[in-house]
């Protein structure tokens, strides 16, 4: 009986060592250190097996060229995104961004967990004990920031570098042609309708770009400027010489299709000039890395060439 008591004790040790044991780079190999979210990290220096937990990072390893083994889903069976066409063909679910499958995880033998702090802070120590794991703080606002974080961890700080800079420079050049027109930003959320700010990701690529946005969408009188709510009485706010807009998920585009058929919206500017413009959600508002800017910099330039 005590043989049987003793090994029973033993048997969560002997679980947390296989996990220690899953990781290549905590047994051999050349490691690097990486100051993140969370502290400090030794990760292998060069991943083979990386796992993502946030839409920003998905972006992030195409636009790098590498594939994540999985990714966590923004939403549950939702499907990877369209804009990134087959490079996450392979890719495994674990879970959605705030309820990870550990498990799952676990079962693809990661060397490397990319994650963030403002969504999956209580995950942490979990998944440092299946693989080394660095953590952004925050998303959206910080994407560049990150962008290179996470390029670091991965052993591709330079070309991020390079991707980043090459962006930038697009931004400024489709921009020129539009310094005289505001652009705004609308979302559509399944219980509410959202005019995106200067620190919201698509917001921070049409500032790059240098177009101005509607005074009221720059949120002066708010604290977090990633984005203000709107009603329908009050949609006047939306207007601009040009509104993009989206909807997360089919229940917020059922409420996209009431608003946007409704005479308070037909009534915009924007709207009766043809100037109205249903966009990709994926892309406008997930993203939230260097593709994505670039096929938001494709729209702008697309959609605004024959407004000037």
């Amino acid at each position: 009986m005590r043989l049987r008591l003793a090994a029973a004790a033993l048997l969560p040790l002997l679980a947390l060592t296989a996990c220690g044991a899953s990781t290549p780079s905590q047994d051999s190999g050349p490691t690097r250190t990486v100051k993140h979210a969370m502290g400090e990290t030794k990760v292998p220096a060069e991943p083979k097996r990386v796992v993502v937990l946030d839409t920003d990072k998905l972006d992030t390893m195409v636009s790098l060229g590498l594939t994540p083994v999985g990714a966590a889903q923004a939403a549950e069976s939702q499907a990877w995104p369209k804009y990134l066409g087959s490079a996450l063909a392979a890719t495994k679910p674990v879970g959605t961004l705030q309820q990870l499958n550990l498990e799952a995880i676990m079962a693809l033998k990661p060397d490397l967990i990319l994650g963030t702090k403002f969504r999956q802070a209580a995950f942490y120590d979990k998944l440092s004990k299946i693989a080394p794991t660095v953590f952004t703080e925050k998303v959206g606002v910080t994407w560049k920031q990150n962008f290179l974080l996470d390029a670091e961890a991965l052993g591709r700080k330079e070309r991020a570098a390079e991707l980043l800079s090459a962006y930038e420079a697009r931004a400024k050049q489709v921009g020129a042609k539009f310094t005289a027109l505001k652009v705004s930003i609308v979302r559509f959320m399944p219980t509410e309708i959202r005019m995106y700010g200067p620190e919201s990701f698509s917001g921070i690529v049409v500032g790059d770009a240098g177009i101005p946005r509607p005074e009221t969408q720059m949120l002066a009188g708010q604290a977090d400027k990633r984005f203000g709510k709107l009603s329908q009485e009050n949609i006047a706010q939306a207007d601009a010489d040009a509104v993009f807009y989206s909807a997360y998920g089919e229940a917020a585009a059922k409420s996209q299709a009431a608003v946007t058929g409704g005479p308070l919206w037909k009534n915009l500017a924007a709207v009766k000039a043809g100037h109205a413009y249903n966009v990709d959600d994926e892309i406008w508002m997930l993203g939230i890395g260097v593709t994505a800017a670039g096929k938001i910099l494709d729209d702008l330039d697309s959609h605004l060439t024959p407004l000037v």
